[in-house]
């Protein structure tokens, strides 16, 4: 008798292969035996009418935090996700010198828009070193399996200090302490070695991320610690606009250590037909190259609670108490008269562009259609789109911003990268971008709109997209014991109603410690989620159980 069947559910297994009718029997930690009629269980999860799938293995995250005080790691544990990988983008908080420790916590808020307070009281401090942080990181009760990259930021500024935090160029020496660090790093288990090179990463001070302007010499030793050790990812957030000279070093290093290679690629409206240069430089290359994209639009969620809205560069706006906002025409006639402040270049296009802007009812559309932006709509009721926008926000609503991906109006841009061989999915940011976007449940987002709700274009198999979320992110990662329901593997499984499956709102909520501020989005239609053949979420809800564990390093496979 086995420990646990789950019984005549529709089985997706990670592969890419059909869906087929098969029963799955897990003994401990493992799956033993996937068939028709398996035999008996102990316990028996009654999956008719249901999928089942690999667990999700979300490989872009910033949990590096939330991880020492959160056991749960909320959202993605709403969202069939049963690894997650941080120490995304080049921030972290290993290796950190003990008087450094609110620097990384302003370079973490100021890229990743974390509460600070959320953090400083968060935080539960144990650790100098890599190495060490991954000891603390072990020792702790989690629900998920985690593993975590050795960020650029973190690692310059121990080496370097004030240096390295003003990005000023690294000595041979540097870079050597460095490289020898990461390889150090490696070898505990860090899953790879993330950094950012974009203008848009930039701490409380206003500073780029310590590697930002990084040169050849840096970036080569630190890819060959990776060559050296014969393990991990070399992941890079880069300036949308620069890519294609980017990945003329991209590509040298990938060629060089071998190693896999991940860049960051979305659409940007400033050159929406960039992404295709893109495409097509990873179609003549033999380097382990991969574009790294988001499962939509890079959307910002706006409301008068959150980090990013119009009115914020308008004078009158701050100061005021919420009511006032709602109730007061005199406040409101005051703040939709002034002419905006200039917040430069890119934060302007944010604020003004409400033709990008879309009035959120319940749940997001996030594939709005042109005529429903805020400046369509203000132009049919013969009214202002500030105004328009400003008593939405103001009765409390939210407003959908799709920032990156969504050029043309539609998401065709983002099915024609996740149907391409050389591109894997990521950019989710969970744990990240409290205050303004929501996207740690592109896992739902994936299965519901792709697979079954889409109206403005095509979707994509179902078999393709739990692949993309299940095994190919497994394995790019070297975690080839997971992402795949078969006998010998590890027992992470989501079973879900593919009818019922469903995001909820996205709003935000004060439960982060100091009582911070997130957004959140829940999900409804997952039955079961299993972590290592322990049940963490029944019924869309957290069991409590606590069987994650501290991923380090590449896993083989038992089959």
């Amino acid at each position: 008798m086995y420990d646990i069947v789950i019984r005549g559910g529709t089985l997706i297994d990670g592969s890419g292969a059909r869906a087929v009718e098969a029963d799955v029997a897990i003994d401990g930690a493992r799956i033993t035996a996937v068939g028709r009629e398996v035999g008996r269980g102990k316990r028996e999860i009654d999956a008719r009418g249901q999928l089942v799938t690999p667990g999700f293995v979300d490989v872009h995250t910033h949990y590096d935090a939330q991880a020492t005080w959160d056991a749960e790691l909320t959202p993605s544990i709403w969202h069939g996700v049963t690894t997650v990988v941080m120490g995304s983008c080049g921030v972290g908080f290993a290796p950190a010198r003990p008087d450094r420790h609110e620097w990384l916590i302003n370079l973490m808020e100021g890229v990743e828009d974390i509460p600070g307070a959320a953090l400083s009281e968060g935080i539960k401090w144990g650790w100098e070193s890599f190495p060490e942080y991954l000891d603390v990181l072990e020792r702790l009760p989690h629900a998920l399996d985690i593993g975590t990259q050795l960020a650029h930021g973190p690692l310059r500024a121990y080496v370097m200090g004030e240096r390295g935090a003003a990005n000023e160029p690294a000595t041979a020496d540097d870079v050597a302490q460095m490289a020898l660090l990461l390889r150090q790093g490696l070898e505990a288990g860090a899953l790879g070695f993330s950094t950012s090179r974009t203008m848009l990463h930039k701490a409380n001070d206003g500073r780029p991320v310590p590697g930002t302007f990084a040169d050849r010499n840096e970036l080569f030793g630190l890819g060959r610690a990776l060559r050296d050790a014969n393990a991990g990812v070399f992941q890079i957030a880069g300036e949308h606009a620069s890519m294609p000279e980017e990945l003329d070093w991209i590509e040298a290093l990938a060629h060089e250590i071998g190693r896999p290679v991940t860049f960051n690629l979305s659409q940007i409206d400033q050159s929406p037909e960039l992404w295709r240069k893109l495409i097509e430089r990873l179609d003549r290359t033999t380097a382990p190259m991969h574009a790294q994209v988001a499962g939509r639009a890079i959307g910002l969620i706006m409301s008068f609670d959150g980090s990013a809205h119009p009115f914020l560069a308008y004078p009158s706006f701050h100061g005021v108490p919420r009511e006032a906002l709602r109730d007061d025409p005199a406040v409101r006639e005051k703040i939709l008269g002034e002419t905006p402040l200039d917040l430069g270049e890119f934060a302007n296009f944010i604020a003004r562009s409400y033709d990008k802007m879309f009035i959120v009812r319940d749940v997001p559309d996030y594939e709005p259609p042109p005529e429903s932006s805020v400046a369509a709509m203000a132009a049919r009721a013969g009214v202002r789109p500030e105004a328009m926008a400003y008593d939405h926000l103001a009765a409390g609503g939210n407003l959908y911003f799709p920032l990156f991906n969504y050029a043309g109006g539609d998401l065709d841009v983002v099915r024609a990268l996740h149907m391409h061989p050389r591109t894997v999915m990521g950019l989710g940011d969970a744990g990240a971008h409290c205050g303004v976007i929501a996207d740690g449940g592109i896992p739902t987002f994936m299965l519901t709109h792709w697979t079954r709700d889409r109206t403005r274009g095509a979707m994509m198999p179902i078999e393709h997209v739990i692949h993309r979320q299940t095994r190919a992110t497994a394995t790019l990662f070297g975690l080839h014991d997971r992402g795949l329901v078969a006998p010998g593997m590890k027992a992470d499984i989501a079973v879900f109603d593919h009818g019922k499956l469903a995001l909820g709102p996205a709003h935000i909520v004060h439960d982060l410690p100091a009582g911070g501020r997130r957004l959140i989005q829940r999900a409804s239609g997952y039955s079961a989620t299993l972590v290592s053949g322990t049940v963490i979420v029944e019924n869309d809800t957290p069991t409590g159980a606590r069987p994650g564990k501290l991923v380090r390093g590449a896993q083989a496979s038992a089959r």
